[in-house]
C-alpha cells in the first residue's frame, strides 16, 4: 500500500515543472502507447527528501544516462527513501 501511496505521490509530483530537465517523468500508458525501449534503470535513495527533489534526482541521473524519459517502479519511505526507474530512449 505505501508503494502505491509513494507512486501516486510521485505522479501528482510531476505535474509540477522545474529546472530544465531533459528527462521527462512518463506513465504505463504512455509508455505502452508510445511503444518507447528501454535502456535501464536506475535508482535513487537517501535520508530525506520531498517528492519533488526525489523525482528531480531521477530525472537528473536519466538525463546523464542519456535518456529521455523515465518511469518509477519502485518507491518507498521507511524513514529513509529509495526511487528506482525504468529509463527509455
Amino acid at each position: 500500500m505505501k508503494n502505491k501511496i509513494a507512486i501516486a505521490v510521485f505522479g501528482l509530483a510531476s505535474i509540477f515543472s522545474f529546472g530544465a530537465s531533459a528527462a521527462n517523468l512518463v506513465t504505463n500508458q504512455q509508455v505502452e502507447s508510445e511503444n518507447l525501449q528501454s535502456i535501464g534503470t536506475i535508482s535513487v535513495s537517501g535520508i530525506d527528501g520531498t517528492p519533488t527533489d526525489i523525482r528531480q534526482q531521477l530525472s537528473q541521473k536519466a538525463d546523464k544516462e542519456g535518456a529521455k524519459s523515465y518511469r518509477v517502479i519502485e518507491a518507498y519511505n521507511n524513514g529513509n527513501y529509495h526511487a528506482t526507474a525504468e529509463l527509455y530512449k
